[in-house]
């Protein structure tokens, strides 16, 4: 025991960790203080030990502070430029900022003397002593295309975090932000989610600026408005609000414009995130902004008089306002013969329909209304839960789960085994299930009916609200049978009809105008729609000519 005791090491502490909050109250709001815009400042010195303390140069191995001299109209000057390291083309960075400002040429060395070789006829030229560095610089000194004078750190700091790289100069109180972003991105490329057989074949990326461009170039036309819109205090996301200068309403534009710079938060990464902060109700859990990867699909919606919210590093864009029957459409409706886009908005209708209504309508019948269903047919469902020991609705609860799960995982799981998941999910599974009487053969043909056509509904959010609150008519299905199932339809009307998106009642152009419902929920041939939806408020409310086929139509008006 007392060799024991010898060898072996008993530490005198024990070593514990605990996280601490290393902030109290009044060091939080001193922080917030620190976030007062600060000048830059004349000398350069200052500016050096600003910038290596807020970048923390000791810890980060890809800021990069390159130090060199200026010069202009024959005297030196210092200056520091600062970039990112990964964000900027290096090239750029070489041949159009550092080597006309470093190497001398009559460019920077001219001071305004001419020499006698270079004076033939004796012409007096004054010399200039005094000049502007910061003008000097900016009109002589950089080739660049995209160059920017800020005043404040904040605003250099903004670029610079972006792509750009910072040049500040001694004796002067101007920084220059110069564009020379050189980081990888992804291509543009077929959308993944709204794929149209007829129709552009391009989705928005991760870059803002190329997601403008694209945006530009189908519309083809200066009255297209993109304003930049900075969003959250510490990620500083840029937004794009796009809109038609003589087509959107200026109430939608300020409303627009009101949300989106009374925003007090962090961070903002994802449109999702936007789309919970600017819409008008998160209570019900409806959509009432449309996302979507499709450039088409946006400059649809601004050829209407709607306005575009595009996000830096989120390849979807938001499309304000939206109604209800934008939920329902597609994008190929447009490119598609009026006969068969109005039978595919009818057939998606019916999917909805039957994704929020047909479980609870299941239920209802077998537990309250049996004398609605044909004889044979009633025998063959009581036949079916013969050996069926579980009650109709803890069967139903049941299937419909596990298909949520089914559904779930195949998303989840890696592509090439997603497929996999569901054929053994959806085929072996409800075999077993049957084989096992743990459910009714019926029951699996509902389920089934069910999922296929919530894989119908073109816009996901949508898709996914009606399949939550297909388990609430299930509930009341099964309380109260077709009174509980009028009565949730009736509350869920009456929701619908109450929200609103941007001032814009959700339920229109159908309500509170319930004439002609159905010619307001299909759409007409091309050459028939003349005007502009009414409940948007357009500028411009005639979209074409009345006669539109003059070709067809020579000598009318």
């Amino acid at each position: 025991m007392n060799i024991k005791n010898f060898f072996q090491y008993t530490p005198s502490t024990k070593y514990t960790f605990n996280i601490q909050e290393t902030q109290s109250v009044s060091e939080t709001e001193k922080l917030s203080k620190d976030e007062v815009k600060q000048s830059i400042y004349k000398s350069i010195d200052q500016n050096l030990k600003y910038v290596e303390s807020k970048y923390n140069t000791l810890i980060n191995s890809d800021i990069i502070i390159r130090t060199f001299s200026i010069v202009a109209k024959n005297k030196e000057f210092k200056a520091f430029l600062l970039y990112i390291d990964g964000m900027v083309d290096s090239d750029l960075i070489n041949n159009y900022v550092l080597k006309p400002l470093m190497i001398k040429n009559k460019s920077n060395t001219f001071d305004g003397t001419i020499t006698e070789e270079e004076n033939p006829n004796k012409i007096t030229v004054k010399k200039v002593q005094n000049f502007n560095l910061k003008d000097y610089i900016y009109d002589n000194l950089m080739p660049q295309n995209n160059v920017k004078q800020k005043a404040d750190f904040s605003e250099l700091f903004t670029g610079i975090n972006s792509g750009n790289c910072g040049l500040i100069v001694d004796t002067i109180d101007i920084a220059f932000d110069i564009d020379v972003k050189g980081f990888k991105q992804r291509n543009i490329d077929k959308p993944s989610i709204e794929n149209v057989i007829k129709g552009p074949q391009e989705a928005f990326v991760e870059n803002i600026r190329t997601n403008t461009s694209m945006l530009r170039r189908f519309v083809n036309n200066e009255n297209l408005i993109i304003e930049s819109i900075s969003v959250g205090k510490l990620s500083k996301t840029q937004c794009a609000l796009c809109y038609m200068q003589n087509l959107a309403n200026d109430v939608l534009i300020a409303e627009a414009k009101f949300r989106l710079n009374n925003l007090s938060i962090d961070t903002l990464i994802s449109s999702g995130q936007l789309e919970q902060l600017i819409q008008d109700d998160n209570v019900t859990g409806i959509p009432q902004i449309i996302s979507t990867e499709r450039p088409d699909k946006c400059v649809k919606a601004i050829m209407q008089g709607r306005a575009v919210i595009l996000i830096n590093g989120n390849p979807y864009a938001l499309i304000i306002p939206s109604v209800l029957i934008d939920f329902l459409s597609s994008s190929e409706d447009s490119n598609l013969k009026p006969l068969f886009a109005n039978f595919l908005r009818g057939l998606r209708f019916l999917a909805m329909l039957i994704t929020i209504l047909l479980p609870g309508t299941y239920i209802a019948i077998t537990c309250f209304h049996q004398e609605l269903l044909p004889t044979d047919l009633l025998f063959s469902i009581f036949a079916s839960r013969e050996n069926v020991p579980f009650p109709i609705v803890f069967e139903l609860l049941l299937m419909e789960t596990s298909f949520e799960l089914i559904r779930e995982g195949g998303l989840r799981s890696p592509s090439a085994i997603g497929s996999t998941l569901g054929i053994v999910g959806a085929l072996i599974l409800g075999d077993a299930a049957v084989a096992a009487n743990i459910v009714s053969p019926f029951l699996i043909i509902i389920v089934a009916i069910t999922g296929l056509a919530s894989f119908a509904i073109p816009n996901f959010s949508f898709g996914f609200h009606l399949r939550i609150y297909r388990f609430a008519f299930i509930a009341l299905g099964y309380l109260c049978g077709f009174l509980g199932i009028g009565l949730g339809l009736f509350i869920y009307i009456a929701i619908l009809c109450s929200l609103k998106s941007f001032g814009v009642s959700y339920t229109a152009p159908i309500a509170p105008d319930t004439s002609n419902l159905g010619i307001k929920y299909f759409i007409p041939p091309f050459w028939k729609q003349e005007y502009r939806n009414a409940y948007l408020a357009p500028k411009k409310e005639i979209a074409q000519n009345k006669i539109s086929m003059k070709w067809k139509n020579s000598g009318k008006d």
